[in-house]
């Protein structure tokens, strides 16, 4: 992916490095392979992040901080490109639909957050919150997505994941999100398990539709760049990471779709490139 010379976000709030106040210690891997085989046995995963939260977070009087290395650097100024072409894309999008696109924010930290939903840490993974609006994401989550899920990595592998991040906020600006919740009250937990993959689904062909107009725009595409998109999508999906952490697989407890859907639905925004055709819900 080319991206060096592009314009920079002006959104990214770069806590890495920092350390102060409420901040998480501990968790990290751990966390996140405890949280993912709980979420996957059918557990009740926000009892867990809440109990990864109270063993890993500590209270610091002292701001504390190491200078970041030059490829930490480095990342963080191809992440605010990232950014900065995802709020190019969709304002242009919404534009062309009668709409005003609000940009978000996005905030990379190390091991722990607060964040408008509470305090998180890394165990949780990226991550959109809509009460403020930002996207969260610990980078060394990407190393874990290469090491222990198998994708391949690389440049485009990330810009997919803010971009499907970057879709649960243009569902909060459409309302699709709140919707779902509505919807979710009442149901059983099979059926609400069914709305939110429709909406991880719509995510991720958000991420595809914005790939489709930004290389258009960019033409910042370079040879293996979607496939590194798809290796990543193909690693989440619920299928693959249940078969890896339990050896089979639960369909009702599915909360973000099978790999080979989440593969479907980003080609199927990068291919047609027509916001019309993301209707993950019909069917359901």
């Amino acid at each position: 992916m080319k991206w060096m010379g592009r314009r920079e976000s002006d959104n990214v709030d770069d806590r890495r490095g920092v350390s102060g106040g409420q901040v998480a210690i501990g968790g990290g891997v751990i966390g996140l392979v405890l949280l993912l085989i709980n979420m996957f046995m059918g557990g009740d995963s926000s009892e867990l992040l809440n109990q990864i939260q109270q063993q890993s977070v500590q209270q610091q009087t002292q701001t504390e901080t190491r200078e970041l290395t030059p490829e930490e650097v480095e990342m963080g100024k191809m992440v605010r490109v990232i950014l900065a072409d995802t709020e190019d894309t969709w304002a242009k999008i919404f534009a062309e639909n009668g709409m005003t696109y609000k940009n978000p924010g996005l905030v990379l930290f190390d091991d722990g957050v607060e964040t408008g939903c509470g305090n998180a840490t890394s165990a949780a993974g990226p991550f959109y919150c809509p009460a403020d609006q930002k996207v969260y994401i610990d980078l060394k989550f990407f190393n874990e997505l290469k090491s222990r899920f198998g994708a391949e990595g690389g440049d485009f592998a990330i810009a997919y994941v803010i971009a499907h991040e970057v879709g649960h906020h243009v569902q909060t600006l459409l309302g699709t999100s709140a919707k779902v919740r509505q919807m979710q009250q009442g149901m059983s937990e099979t059926e609400a398990n069914k709305l939110s993959v429709a909406l991880e689904l719509q995510a991720d062909f958000y991420a595809g539709l914005w790939a489709h107009y930004n290389e258009q725009r960019t033409h910042s595409l370079e040879e293996g760049d979607i496939e590194e998109a798809l290796s990543a999508a193909n690693a989440v999906g619920d299928d693959a990471i249940q078969k890896r952490m339990r050896g089979s697989v639960v369909p009702d407890s599915f909360t973000h779709g099978t790999s080979a859907q989440r593969v479907k639905w980003f080609r199927k925004g990068f291919e047609g490139g027509n916001i019309r055709d993301g209707d993950t819900f019909s069917g359901i």
